[in-house]
């Protein structure tokens, strides 16, 4: 126990301890407050693999034993901050605005962000490196200051190693200036943190015990500070050291499996590729109209049938081409080469040129049946980004398809990575499954040749049709806003691998 703070109290008390005091100003440790774990190395794990790669990621695992008997507090946190940020460039290090805070918010106490959200104004410390917390404290969190440490850098690369220089404490002298007296909320182990702490701030302390915030519930997703919607990354668990263990032990066997699923499903008949990759352990629910006539093109039209889907990975299309037993034409915003090249169904890439794309949708409809993704981009969680309307202007005769993707292990989209690698991260998985329900045609009378509506209309008609067969949320954010967000560009990149949906 701190001797420095005059009072502990338990976690249950915490929140109605700091109900009178909303006009104050609260100085918090954000490890020993707010998340419920009480070890750091999957924050430095998640930094190793998706910034440095395997190799990175397999010399902190085995450093991990050094790790815990140094302490993370001390000796293992520098060690863990060297091996993941030695090397990386600094200008393109985005993982604790793209990637972290996913897994922040996953393990956030309700008590404990309950009653630092109570506070008018708030300021953070933190062990963790600031360009691994700044971005999710102010942007979810709302803080007005975050004091952590800056990592030395050299030519544009990060040295691995904290600054030496004092740290800039204006927030909390700001804070300690205020007509009320300042709280703070510690840990039990707060090793430089204290040291931050004047002694004003140590004079009405809260000391949070680890025990208690291993009780505390888990943040529920409603009462995030704001939705989650864009997140990248690779990995989909939280890389625990025993989940790290199981990842290495898999990864030799989720190789094979990946490049044996991918070589099976272009190189056979999907009538004869699906029990193979079913025995795989790949899985796909379908659920399909009561009337199948609804899936039939009107005779008088000579075009084929426009089947628009919401966008989860990049094999969407096969999958419903799968489903539908039919040949289909997909188009997409921009794909790899390497994925365009290989793909088992005919792939055609738009330009956002509108009338250019018209026309190559109007061709292809003529030839036969097409899907196409109008979001433009994928999206992890349960929100639908807005439809481009351009689809709206080819047919009345239009099938809303929901899509829904389950993993466990890797996610097979990416903003910032190789895009040429995501059919086989997705493939990666355990029992990586695909949710395709297709839904009833889009009667005639919500159509934009027939019922006179317009192609916005249209658009936002079939996206909440969709998301309400999923349970989604429909948005008016776009790809644009995606990649401005995760990768600090609008996606528009046209190397052979790097080419985003």
């Amino acid at each position: 126990m701190n001797p420095s703070c005059t009072s502990k109290i338990k976690t249950a008390s915490l929140v109605h301890k700091t109900q009178e005091l909303t006009n104050k100003t609260v100085v918090f440790e954000f490890e020993g407050t707010l998340l419920r774990s009480t070890s750091l190395f999957s924050y430095f794990m998640l930094v190793a693999f998706e910034a440095g790669g395997l190799l990175r990621s397999l010399i902190l695992f085995l450093s991990y034993p050094l790790v815990w008997l140094l302490g993370e507090d001390q000796l293992g946190l520098k060690i863990m901050v060297f091996l993941s940020l030695f090397g990386i460039r600094k200008d393109t290090f985005r993982i604790g605005s793209a990637i972290l805070p996913k897994f922040f918010l996953e393990d956030v106490g309700w008590e404990g962000f309950e009653a630092v959200m109570r506070y008018e104004k708030k300021v953070a410390l933190s062990k963790l490196p600031r360009v691994m917390v700044e971005g999710f404290l102010k942007d979810y969190l709302g803080v007005e200051g975050v004091v952590a440490r800056d990592i030395k850098s050299f030519k544009g690369y990060f040295l691995g190693l904290f600054e030496e220089r004092k740290e800039n404490n204006t927030h909390l002298y700001e804070a300690k200036a205020d007509h009320e007296k300042p709280i703070g909320i510690t840990g039990s182990h707060i090793g430089y943190i204290e040291q931050q702490l004047s002694p004003e701030f140590k004079k009405d302390c809260l000391i949070l015990s680890s025990q208690e915030r291993r009780n505390w519930h888990v943040l529920p997703k409603e009462r995030y500070p704001k939705p989650l919607i864009f997140h990248d990354g690779r990995l989909a668990f939280r890389p625990t050291p025993a989940s790290t263990l199981a990842f290495f032990m898999w990864l030799p066997l989720g190789l094979f499996l990946s490049i044996f699923r991918f070589t099976f499903g272009i190189a056979l008949p999907f009538n004869v590729s699906a029990p193979i990759l079913a025995f795989s352990g790949t899985r796909t629910t379908v659920s399909r109209p009561e009337s199948p006539l609804s899936l039939v093109p009107n005779e008088e039209n000579q075009k084929g049938m426009l089947y628009v889907c919401n966008h989860r990975t990049l094999l969407d299309p096969l999958y419903i081409a799968y489903v539908l037993d039919k040949p289909l034409s997909a188009v997409t915003y921009s794909l790899s080469r390497f994925n365009e090249l290989v793909s088992p169904i005919r792939t055609v890439r738009l330009t956002r040129d509108r009338e250019r794309d018209r026309a190559t949708m109007e061709k292809l409809m003529s030839l036969g049946n097409l899907v196409v993704c109008p979001e433009g981009t994928t999206c992890r969680e349960p929100y639908l980004l807005r439809f481009s309307p351009l689809f709206a202007e080819l047919t009345d005769d239009i099938v809303p398809v929901a899509v829904d993707v389950t993993v466990s292990m890797f996610y097979g989209t990416t903003a910032s990575g190789l895009k040429c690698l995501d059919p086989f991260f997705h493939l990666m998985n355990p029992n990586p499954t695909h949710f395709i329900e297709i839904l009833d045609q889009l009667p005639r009378s919500q159509t934009c040749h027939e019922g006179g509506k317009s192609r916005i209309e249209v658009a936002n008609s079939v996206q909440r049709e969709i998301a309400n067969a999923l349970g989604f949320a429909c948005t008016s954010l776009t790809r644009k806003d995606k990649y401005m967000i995760l990768a600090g560009n609008e996606g528009v990149n046209e190397g052979p691998c790097h080419n985003c949906n």
